[in-house]
């Protein structure tokens, strides 16, 4: 049998993930009775994916243990890919996997675009070694989330599907189940096979216009891989609802520097043809005006795709034969983000369960701003000053967070290069844990959902005073409103996305973010602010000038709004004087 032939038109990030891995373009995966006999290398010790979700990557291996026991039991997530991972009963290669107590990973459910799955094809190694990241329950090697309920859906039955077949399969993902939480996409589409005369980067594209929508509809909060490979394949990192994912390596054995993988300028010229950016390589010039092109690799009029970062280089992981290689890429990163947010969800659905939070904590927007905030930027000295982080992050050229523009110009929220931050479970955990807080008096770390009318303010006081030379990070999110477009039909309108209907996106509502003194009512009186015109993220990270009473407020003052009323999600941690 002839399993999925991939796609002409996508470009999975697959393409330039290893030094060791050659994958090629189009996917061609042989699945038969014989294969299912062949002989099974045994699995090496996986260091390396234990490094990543322990104590030299995201930490989720704390929240594993007792007193949290934290396994995203019963929290359902999706991937959407061109192909799938295996499954046990659908698809025979997994046959003697099983038998010999081998077989990682078990997908709660499996489909063929917005169709069950077809036994026996459409399966490839990149889907379940990006499955493994979220769900392995192998004893040497577990997933950041190994009980939670992965559903995968393999969207390219033929060479043809593109875009609309790939938003067809999350729509059929994100309906499953009562809503699926965290949806994870380790692939892309490059600009120039998008339709759309000379499109960019501009977050119009209908597989990003999707999943926008799906993220307000389903409250699916969508984890995108970023942007590498030489060429692009940035769509759809342009999306604005959800999360970008970038990938790190290891320095001394902890993940903490950008990897140069990460592409999000314009394509390079590869000299050494070994898939990755290196020292001596350049940048070619695609409309040859000698200068950087925005919408090209990254967002037009400067806005920050990426969101987070998470470990992704040289990662081990088993294919579909059993047998472990090493891996390097953003496609997996993304699901190290996918997987904390099923332990996040589990959590949520505990509190709510018990009758403590209401069902606010499992909104996207609360999460989205938790994992922002909670991120490693500057690695606490013991004092908790710098919010008990736990790592240093820094970009290519070894620069830090508070190196980046980012930290001095109040109209850009999020680092190019580093969004905002590395992604630490254990920290998103003990952001998340002291539940919500309304406005008006509040605990130093908290988080609130909330409602704004337009041209008012809501305002949070910190009910201690905070410390001089400590920071306060500060991350508010909000969604942009995107509306299906049914097109005309022989049969009745049925709210769903069908072939040949589109979406259009609404003007993106303004909300700013002040630091302020307590006493403090101008807004020319705050210490800092997030202002960005053309982001809906607005996140603070910066120093106390002096022990005091501070407050901070969320301003919604657009002009026109597209909403007169905006939901926002917002998450603090400030550090009071003892």
């Amino acid at each position: 049998m002839v399993g999925g032939l991939g796609n002409r038109h996508m470009r999975v990030k697959r393409r330039t993930e290893s030094k060791r891995i050659k994958i090629n373009r189009f996917y061609v995966v042989l699945v038969s009775w014989a294969i299912s006999l062949l002989p099974i290398a045994p699995i090496a010790p996986v260091a390396a994916v234990d490094q990543s979700i322990g104590a030299a990557g995201i930490e989720a291996d704390k929240l594993h243990q007792a007193p949290y026991n934290l396994s995203g039991q019963g929290i359902y997530v999706g991937q959407i890919e061109l192909n799938r991972p295996t499954r046990f009963g659908m698809d025979k290669i997994v046959n003697r996997l099983v038998q010999l107590d081998r077989k990682m990973v078990e997908p709660f459910g499996v489909f063929s675009r917005d169709r069950d799955a077809i036994p026996n094809r459409f399966i490839d190694d990149h889907s379940e070694q990006v499955a493994a990241v979220i769900i392995s329950t192998n004893k040497i090697y577990q997933g950041v989330a190994p009980k939670a309920r992965l559903l995968s859906s393999a969207y390219a039955m033929s060479r043809r599907d593109g875009q609309p077949e790939a938003a067809l399969a999350a729509q059929h993902i994100a309906r499953q189940h009562g809503g699926i939480r965290a949806m994870n996409l380790s692939f892309g589409e490059p600009l120039s096979e998008d339709p759309r005369p000379d499109a960019t980067l501009n977050g119009e594209a209908l597989l990003t216009l999707c999943l926008d929508w799906l993220t307000i509809k389903y409250n699916t909060l969508a984890v995108v891989a970023g942007n590498q490979g030489k060429g692009g394949i940035p769509i759809p990192t342009d999306h604005y609802n959800g999360l970008t994912v970038g990938f790190t390596r290891q320095i001394d054995g902890v993940y903490s520097q950008l990897d140069r993988g990460n592409l999000i300028d314009e394509s390079y010229i590869d000299r050494d043809n070994n898939g990755s950016f290196d020292e001596g390589e350049y940048f070619e010039d695609l409309n040859q005006d000698e200068t950087w092109t925005a919408g090209v690799e990254s967002p037009i009029n400067g806005r920050r795709s990426l969101s987070i970062l998470a470990p992704g280089t040289d990662i081990d992981l088993p294919n579909i034969k059993g047998k472990v290689t090493t891996i390097s890429g953003s496609s997996f990163a993304a699901p190290h983000v996918t997987g904390a947010i099923a332990l996040l969800q589990e959590y949520s659905d505990r509190q709510i369960a018990s009758g403590v939070w209401g069902k606010e904590a499992r909104n996207h927007l609360v999460t989205k701003a938790v994992l922002l905030n909670a991120a490693d930027k500057l690695k606490d000295d013991g004092s908790g000053k710098r919010l008990g982080m736990s790592k240093t992050i820094i970009d290519q050229q070894g620069k830090t967070w508070v190196d980046t523009p980012a930290y001095r110009n109040q109209q850009i929220p999020l680092s190019l290069h580093l969004g905002a931050g590395q992604l630490n479970a254990m920290r998103a955990f003990r952001q998340l844990e002291p539940g919500r807080q309304m406005p008006g008096l509040v605990p130093p770390i908290a988080w609130d959902q909330n409602l704004i009318k337009v041209n008012s303010y809501r305002e949070y006081s910190f009910d201690r005073p905070l410390q001089a030379d400590s920071y306060v990070a500060i991350t508010l999110t909000w969604d942009r409103l995107v509306q299906l477009q049914e097109q005309d039909k022989t049969t009745q309108r049925n709210g769903l996305f069908d072939l040949g209907d589109r979406f259009e996106g609404a003007d993106l509502s303004n909300l700013d973010l002040y630091l302020m003194p307590k006493d403090a009512q101008d807004l020319e009186q705050s210490v800092w602010a997030s202002t960005s015109k053309i982001d809906n993220v607005e996140h603070i990270f910066i120093k106390i000038p002096q022990t005091g009473e501070y407050k901070f407020r969320v301003v919604f003052k657009t002009p026109q709004a597209s909403v007169p009323v905006q939901t926002y999600g917002v998450a603090w941690w400030a550090v009071p004087v003892n």
